[in-house]
């Protein structure tokens, strides 16, 4: 095989990503430690420091948290993370109605939740594992990682909560594409002063005909 044919490159990158899979670990959100990772990560991914090229090509997260507020979200529900050895490298933030007012830029999803139906009720009628935000460090996108969050996400919350919803801003085409593929589905879209945006929800119970 030629070190420059198209099957070795996509074998190295294989191998490059199987090495970084087994370098990450999963874990709770357990310190402050913790928390201010997510911040670390967070504040590299922001929409409002990438390029438009950055974002188109690799996706962003909208909303900045402080520390308190990941505090307040955790002590109810605690958040998933990945990590390379101490580093945060991808989390999936947790939430549930009883955070509504913890981010105050998240206010007009949870109220949106008070009109949106699922299965003929409205989501505030159940008990939803909102996600707060997803994001994957730069060094672990192409690895799965971004699958296998939401993996561990549906296995601590599956059990006890109805269905995963949240909401992706729809010019975030990478992250509402990879939302998708996880299982989410597109129940409307809805705008707020940020952007438009999809509501997204994940039956991982398989409870309802969604679209």
């Amino acid at each position: 095989m030629e070190i420059s044919s198209p099957s070795f490159l996509k074998l190295i990158a294989f191998i490059g990503s199987e090495i970084a899979n087994q370098m990450v670990h999963f874990s709770l959100s357990q310190s402050t430690a913790d928390l201010k990772g997510i911040l670390s990560l967070q504040q590299e991914n922001l929409s409002t420091i990438l390029s438009q090229e950055e974002k188109d090509k690799q996706g962003f997260v909208t909303i900045q948290h402080n520390l308190d507020q990941l505090q307040s979200m955790h002590s109810v529900a605690r958040h998933v993370l990945a990590k390379e050895k101490d580093q945060v490298v991808g989390y999936v933030l947790a939430m549930t109605l009883a955070s509504r007012e913890v981010v105050p830029l998240m206010v007009p999803l949870f109220e949106n939740f008070d009109q949106s139906e699922i299965g003929g009720k409205k989501v505030t009628d159940y008990n939803p594992m909102v996600v707060g935000q997803v994001c994957v460090g730069k060094s672990q996108r192409g690895t799965g990682l971004f699958d296998k969050l939401y993996t561990k996400y549906r296995e601590q919350y599956a059990s006890t909560h109805d269905f995963a919803i949240t909401s992706v801003a729809l010019s975030n085409y990478r992250s509402l594409a990879a939302h998708q593929r996880v299982g989410f589905k597109v129940l409307h879209t809805f705008q707020d002063s940020l952007h438009p945006w999809a509501i997204v929800c994940w039956d991982w119970n398989n409870r309802f005909s969604l679209p």
